[in-house]
Order: C-alpha cells, then sequence, then structure tokens
C-alpha cells in the first residue's frame, strides 16, 4: 500500500511541477530535477522519506 501510494505521490509532484514550469516558470523544473534525485537515492539507499513520513501518519505497510 504504501508503494502505491509514494509512487502517487511522486507521479503526481512530477507532472505537477512539469506544467507549472510550462505555465508559470521554468524554475519549477528544479523540483522535477529534486524528485527525480530523491528517487535514485532511495533506490539505491533503500531509504525514502517519504515512507517515514506515511508511516508516522499511520499508513498501514
Amino acid at each position: 500500500m504504501i508503494q502505491r501510494i509514494i509512487r502517487a505521490i511522486a507521479g503526481s509532484f512530477i507532472l505537477i511541477s512539469l506544467v507549472l514550469a510550462l505555465y508559470v516558470d521554468q524554475n519549477w523544473l528544479w523540483f522535477t530535477a529534486f524528485v527525480g534525485a530523491n528517487l535514485l537515492q532511495s533506490s539505491i539507499t533503500k531509504w525514502c522519506l517519504m515512507e517515514d513520513i506515511l508511516k508516522k501518519i499511520g499508513v498501514k505497510d
């Protein structure tokens, strides 16, 4: 369950930041890069901040 939520959040952040980059300011692409770097980091270290946050608010694994 948590993995699905994390994927949904990451995908939503990427799509929203791309739309903001197109219509508001291109600097929103830095947010897209941050999300991508965080996904890469979590695949290497097997640690994800969003997973810790979701567990603390009570989402079951």
